[in-house]
């Protein structure tokens, strides 16, 4: 109890103290606001701070000053506050309790969350700078090399011009009459207009081949997926090198597969098990422009029997398939399925 009545009397003497120093800055804004000089008192000096850099200047020493008050007055005000908790009763004191301890897990969690989210961006953004940097290397490349060309006829140009005013000098006037400058202007605007047709038709077989390559870029990607793909599958088939009936199902299968690709815009295909595979279609909504449509198809083991049919992201499209599922599962109709399940998606109804 003796403890607690110092540490009271210790807290009592600081709120006294800090009562009487003169730290109440808003009680003297009036009085701040009110203050003018006089004319008769100014002299030289007061007059040369009229300059808005020592003005400038002044203010900032007085902001700084401000600051480190406001500073020693939540300082002191913390020291308080810190003391009145420690001399209080702890009855009074504010808990901790288990849903205090719950709500700042949960805050946690979500910042860990958000920090997982920020990593992936993070390494997604990596990914596509070293996939980039060739491509600006090449471009960058490609820059130099016509910035030397553009370098070197500039050179040529200032060599030419040199030359042409030696010629000048070596050849004074009257160095062409004037049927020779006009048969010579004639020649040269000809010569130009044949100069401008050829850059036309070079310019367009260029535009040609840039939408040639572009087109062969795109197919050559594709050509890449599909063989990527190909190679999966092959290495999750078990199949003898001397059956050759399996070859042509192969082909037919790759080539349906490519085809109905095209057609529906499939971007994924998953054989999870032996009688479950999961397809990923890129739909064109009118509500959401893009979307992904997921159609998980079960048969029933050792048939070709649909079982069961599931079908995820027509409630981001606010689309509701309806019975459609059911009566096409009743009926083994599979394409039937998916053509409703995709022709749903892409209308929005």
């Amino acid at each position: 109890m003796d403890q607690e009545k110092d540490h009271c009397n210790t807290a009592e003497t600081v709120r006294n103290s800090f009562e009487s120093s003169n730290l109440y800055i808003s009680h003297y804004a009036s009085s701040f606001n009110s203050h003018k000089l006089d004319q008769e008192d100014v002299d030289i000096d007061e007059v040369d701070r009229k300059d808005p850099a020592i003005i400038a200047m002044e203010v900032d020493s007085q902001l700084t000053y401000l600051r480190r008050l406001k500073f020693q007055f939540v300082e002191q005000n913390a020291k308080d506050k810190y003391v009145k908790s420690i001399v209080s009763d702890i009855d009074h004191a504010p808990l901790v309790t288990d849903e205090d301890n719950k709500q700042v897990k949960l805050r946690n969690d979500e910042r860990k969350a958000a920090l997982t989210q920020a990593k992936s961006r993070l390494g997604e953004v990596q990914n596509d700078v070293k996939t980039l940097a060739p491509l600006v290397e090449e471009d960058y490349l490609k820059v130099k090399k016509a910035t030397e060309k553009a370098a070197e006829l500039r050179q040529k140009i200032i060599d030419a011009r040199l030359a042409l005013s030696r010629l000048r000098q070596m050849h004074l006037h009257p160095r062409l009459t004037i049927k020779t400058a006009d048969q010579k202007l004639a020649d040269q605007v000809v010569e130009m207009q044949e100069i401008t047709d050829e850059i036309e038709t070079v310019s367009q077989k260029v535009q040609e081949v840039k939408e040639r390559l572009k087109g062969g870029a795109l197919e050559m990607e594709n050509l890449r997926v599909k063989r990527a793909e190909a190679e999966k599958t092959m290495k999750m088939a078990t199949v003898d090198e001397d059956d050759s009936i399996l070859v042509p199902l192969c082909d037919w299968f790759t080539a349906s597969l490519a085809l109905h690709r095209s057609m529906q815009n499939l971007e994924d295909m998953e054989i999870i098990s032996q009688n479950e595979i999961r397809l990923q279609y890129r739909v064109d909504n009118p509500r959401t422009r893009e979307a992904l449509v997921t159609i998980t198809l079960i048969f029933v083991p050792d048939s070709r029997q649909l079982a069961s049919a599931d079908v995820a992201g027509l409630d981001e499209l606010g689309v509701d398939p309806g019975d459609v599922i059911d009566a096409h599962i009743q009926t083994n109709n599979v394409q039937g399925l998916i053509s409703a399940v995709l022709s749903r998606a892409r209308g929005g109804v």
